[in-house]
């Protein structure tokens, strides 16, 4: 973590408040800019194994080349989920499934995604895990009785088996979870 230090700060005070006419107020100050990291940007790597600035990714990173962000293990993208492809990605799962029933504006969904994205990560292989706006497919979310969001349901075998409503905690969903495993 840097640290500023602030070693002077002059303030001068006026008896009348501001007008739109009048000069601002000055503020001056020194900082101790030695304290302060240098900003080098975000590493990427390129798929060749150079390693590259993002100033410079753009210039040279070879045509047709992949680059890959370094973080990218840390994270597993729970896919969306839509009217369309709900039959064949949920009832036709031979592995169990989870279901996100979410809104972009609703906080409590915000608040529950990263558990979710972390579960994703952690039963991958055992679980899959989807994320259905209800905005968008309002129709399977009314056939299942969605009514207050975040909604969270586990299928297996085609059938609807366990539901969670509310953003709960991650041991909440863990227990629920293993019941279907």
């Amino acid at each position: 973590m840097a640290t500023v230090q602030l070693q002077s700060l002059t303030l001068t005070r006026s008896s009348t408040l501001p007008s739109l006419t009048s000069p601002p107020i000055p503020v001056t100050a020194r900082l101790n800019s030695a304290a302060l990291p240098r900003y080098s940007g975000l590493r990427l790597r390129a798929t060749v194994g150079t390693v590259l600035s993002t100033r410079a990714a753009s210039r040279t990173a070879p045509r047709g080349g992949r680059i890959a962000c370094e973080a990218q293990d840390t994270a597993i993208e729970v896919n969306a989920i839509t009217d369309a492809n709900w039959e064949s990605l949920v009832l036709e799962s031979e592995t169990p499934v989870l279901v996100e029933f979410w809104a972009p504006w609703c906080g409590p969904c915000r608040m529950i995604h990263p558990i979710i994205d972390e579960l994703a990560k952690e039963y991958v292989g055992k679980l899959k895990c989807y994320k259905l706006n209800t905005d968008e497919s309002p129709s399977t979310a009314s056939r299942y009785g969605i009514r207050s969001i975040p909604t969270v349901i586990i299928f297996k075998n085609g059938e609807k088996k366990d539901t969670v409503i509310g953003a709960v905690p991650k041991t909440t969903l863990t227990s629920s979870i293993e019941k279907f495993l």
